[in-house]
């Protein structure tokens, strides 16, 4: 069809545009640092690394916590606090052996992060958990060998058993981004059928192709490189590449891209791009980049361990010279304050406060649609102030349907007209007739028999059908016929970047069909509530400019990027970011991938490319554009309760520390090491509580 063939063509000569610029990238240096290869396997490394280390935390808490139990069943502490007797011969030394055998092979995570966070100079959570673990641990064997004082192996074996298990939560929430390039080197084909100087074909694999290869490209198959088509004419789909949501024509002397899918006729291809100058190579280190310099926030938990280091450093040392120097205690009772205190700073709470509100967000989220996969890319979705979205297959459906039924005289139905250009349509692939017979199947009558079916080269259909003349025809053939037909009408449909074809019934002009990419029902109420939020609402699309702006009004957008380039997309987002905005992107093509990296949160549509789903900080499963206003509300949500939790989880040492150290002393009061438990306990239950609240807030 004329109309679409132009705008098709149209769209293959941005593509060349695009493919034909070196980019000057430093191609040697490039090939030699970012191997199409080198990609896959450093992302499966990654990948590889962070699952094992997931694994080991969660080795680590299991072995842990079978041998807290018999270390509980073993402390006199614990006893005496039960009211009960279980002491034996050796009990002291079994109980020191399992001890050790925790702090050794439990703490091992803890101790050496401790190592490295005072090699950086930056104390965190790790230095905190390290330091309480070792001075329980070093205290509880000196009084095993005469110091007086208290056994705390308990104190130490559920503080390491409660560290890893948050540790293990809150590293299962926070899987990283890696697999993204393993995807889209998956989007190349394994072989590909070279052709021979004697016209046979053998099959090869891709990575031996050369610049200069003839190959062959069957229906259905993935185009294993760029290339110039040299013969034949087909329909290629490249809307997880370009963005683009109509298979695009492709006939002598278009450009082809790899990863593309063949829809339906064959062809052959000169190859004139293989390795890092193609385009997926391309947009493989784009993504690769982008997700490099991505900053990371740090850690609200680890900033409170690190002012609690301090307090627990210096409570302690102040506690011990205190006793020792002022008052006449004896160096045990200086010893057993100072440990009280080092201990207390260290609440167990602390190592839950977090994983535990991401574990419930993370549950919450899911059961609504979306899947979290960058936590601190989810945490700052609270503070968003634009939201950039993809037009095809985000915003709009991105599948061709029928619009309007253009009716000019009134001599059939809408429903006659739909179902006698379906007849003639029903035996073609091209998405035109696609759209206009699923249109057709939905009306209550019968479609009849095509009969005599001929193609119009480049303007359309004919046939008859019921012994009806029927044709189904682009403008053009209306113009060349010099056929009559409201022009207003159909400019105004056409005005609002659909397409139109025309209906002939016994050579008459009875109306017309527009289609177009649908809208989403929820776009205009996912645009609305950000607007309420005070979000800015953006729109990216490689469409032309008549339709993104249709779109755009349609929807109330703030702002539209149209007939943007797919390597100029992550540049938009930059170009935003500028402005000194925190961007979301949502989109779901393969084009979308470097966007969705740059952007300060991801959001990929589960729907799309498997690729954006991989790069996106944040997946939304229904396809709902809804959506993403539903994440940023949880975002602010979950930040909420994770500061409430971390008050709880370290407003007891306001109280519980200077009752350690013994302010209270002169008036008989005293906190022990048992009734440290014992509020430890209090702030631990308060904060897993509070966490699950999070599922009444966000509703």
């Amino acid at each position: 069809m004329s109309a679409e063939h132009d705008q098709h063509k149209n769209h293959n000569h941005g593509h060349e545009g695009h493919h034909s610029h070196d980019n000057h990238h430093d191609h040697e240096n490039h090939k030699e640092n970012h191997g199409h290869g080198d990609h896959g396997h450093a992302g499966h490394s990654h990948h590889d690394h962070h699952k094992m280390m997931v694994e080991d935390f969660k080795y680590r808490f299991w072995w842990v916590l079978g041998l807290t139990i018999p270390i509980l069943a073993l402390s006199p502490m614990i006893q005496e606090f039960l009211g009960v007797d279980w002491r034996f011969a050796g009990d002291t030394w079994l109980l020191t052996i399992l001890s050790t055998v925790v702090y050794f092979f439990g703490g091992w995570p803890f101790l050496t992060g401790l190592v490295d966070e005072l090699k950086e100079k930056q104390p965190g959570m790790m230095t905190l958990i390290g330091l309480a673990i070792s001075v329980a641990f070093i205290y509880s064997v000196f009084v095993v060998f005469g110091l007086e004082g208290h056994l705390l192996f308990w104190e130490l074996s559920t503080l390491v058993a409660i560290m890893l298990l948050g540790h293990w939560i809150e590293m299962r929430s926070v899987m990283s981004a890696s697999a993204a390039l393993e995807k889209l080197a998956e989007l190349l084909p394994g072989k590909a059928h070279r052709l021979k100087e004697d016209g046979s074909v053998e099959d090869v694999p891709v990575e031996e192709l050369q610049v200069g290869d003839h190959i062959l490209i069957k229906p259905g198959e993935k185009i294993p490189a760029d290339g110039i088509v040299i013969e034949g004419k087909t329909n290629v789909n490249e809307a997880m590449l370009t963005g683009e949501s109509l298979p695009v024509e492709k006939q002598k002397d278009d450009e082809v891209i790899g990863g593309a899918i063949n829809e339906e006729g064959s062809i052959t291809v000169k190859i004139h791009k293989t390795g890092d100058e193609s385009f997926l190579s391309q947009v493989i280190d784009l993504v690769r980049q982008a997700q490099e310099s991505k900053s990371r926030t740090q850690d609200l938990a680890n900033r409170a361990a690190f002012w609690l280091t301090l307090v627990a450093i210096t409570g302690g040392a102040l506690t011990f010279f205190a006793w020792t120097l002022f008052t006449g205690q004896d160096m045990s009772f200086a010893i057993n304050r100072t440990v009280t205190v080092m201990v207390i700073a260290c609440p167990h709470a602390l190592g839950l406060a977090i994983p535990l509100v991401v574990a419930v967000s993370t549950t919450l989220a899911a059961t609504n649609g979306f899947l979290i996969r960058n936590r601190t890319a989810f945490e700052e979705a609270r503070n968003l102030d634009a939201v950039i979205f993809d037009k095809t297959g985000t915003l709009t459906e991105g599948t061709f349907t029928v619009t309007d039924v253009l009716n000019f005289n009134g001599q059939v139905s809408d429903d006659e007209l739909l179902n006698y250009a379906a007849a003639v349509e029903v035996n073609s692939e091209h998405p035109i007739a696609r759209g206009i017979v699923e249109k057709a199947e939905e009306t209550p009558r019968r479609r009849g028999e095509v009969e005599e079916f001929n193609s119009i080269t480049g303007k359309g259909v004919e046939g008859n059908v019921n012994g009806k003349s029927v044709k189904v025809v682009s403008p053009g053939y209306i113009r060349d016929e010099k056929m009559d037909y409201p022009q207003q009408q159909v400019e105004e449909i056409s005005a609002q970047g659909k397409t139109v074809v025309f209906v002939i019934l016994g050579g008459k002009l009875e109306g017309a069909v527009a289609l177009g990419d649908k809208i989403r029902p929820e776009s205009r109420q996912a645009i609305d509530r950000l607007h309420e939020m005070g979000i800015e609402c953006i729109m990216l699309t490689g469409d032309n400019r008549q339709t993104a702006e249709y779109v755009a009004n349609e929807l109330g957008i703030d702002q539209v990027f149209a007939e943007v380039l797919p390597d100029e997309k992550a540049d938009k987002v930059n170009e935003v970011q500028g402005q000194g905005k925190k961007v979301a992107m949502t989109g779901d093509g393969v084009n979308d991938a470097p966007a969705l990296a740059t952007a300060d949160v991801g959001i990929a549509i589960g729907a799309g490319s498997d690729v954006a789903v991989e790069t996106g900080d944040i997946v939304l499963v229904r396809n709902n554009p809804m959506d993403v206003a539903h994440v940023i509300q949880l975002s602010g949500a979950t930040y909420g309760k994770m500061v409430q939790n971390l008050f709880w989880a370290t407003g007891y040492n306001v109280v519980a520390i200077p009752l350690a150290a013994g302010v209270l002393f002169a008036w008989g009061i005293i906190l022990s090491p048992a009734m440290g438990a014992v509020l430890m306990s209090l702030s631990t239950v308060i904060v897993a509580i509070n966490a699950r609240f999070l599922k009444m807030e966000s509703k």
